[in-house]
């Protein structure tokens, strides 16, 4: 009898926390070439009881344009504490492997390790990382210089071009970032072949 009235105190603890957590935040967009669209693209930040931010972003994209085939599916989950990344995890699931990154605070440094296709990089980084990529779905990065690129574990610099857009570059590659009072509404990431339209769904 004991055991099974503190098996309904544990359940109903464990209710009122679900009942206590705060909604996540959610963004859906669709991703497009071409005007075709192509994939989706979610984004979420959940407030824990902790005092821990999570977000999340997870990308499906599926193209075949005659002899062109890509799929691409990923998911980057990071942990944040007081305004600083503890934990960034990055799993990438493609026609041409599969591939990860990771970026973790060790007491007084970040150890990165990003294996990703035709980009692999080791690195440590003392300084705290506030601002990723996967915040400019919640953030307009409104005096933000950089924002760190969970995928390749290093930076985008930002840049100011007109009133809400914003561009992002890092070894050749180059994204813009959209912007209608305050909430990211449109991404181009720019390709050579043709540009991923990213927009935000109603």
């Amino acid at each position: 009898m004991v055991l099974f009235i503190d098996a309904l105190l544990s359940a109903s603890t464990k209710e009122l926390r679900a009942q206590n957590q705060p909604t996540p935040q959610t963004r859906r967009y669709a991703i497009e070439v071409a005007g075709l669209r192509v994939g989706t693209m979610t984004a979420t930040r959940q407030q824990g009881a902790s005092g821990e931010v999570v977000t999340t972003l997870t990308s499906d994209v599926q193209v075949n344009f005659l002899l062109y085939h890509l799929k691409i599916y990923y998911q980057v989950v990071n942990r944040f504490r007081g305004g600083q990344l503890l934990l960034s995890t990055v799993e990438a699931h493609t026609n041409q492997g599969d591939f990860a990154s990771r970026t973790e605070w060790k007491a007084n440094h970040y150890e990165i390790v990003a294996d990703q296709y035709k980009h692999h990089y080791r690195a440590t980084e003392s300084q705290p990382i506030t601002y990723t990529v996967t915040d400019q779905f919640f953030n307009e990065p409104v005096r933000q210089s950089r924002a760190f690129a969970e995928y390749f574990g290093d930076y985008f610099t930002l840049s100011l071009t007109a009133s809400g857009t914003y561009r992002a570059l890092r070894d050749g590659r180059e994204d813009e970032y959209r912007y209608t009072n305050g909430q990211l509404i449109t991404i181009i990431k720019k390709n050579p072949l043709k540009n991923f339209i990213i927009r935000l769904l109603p």
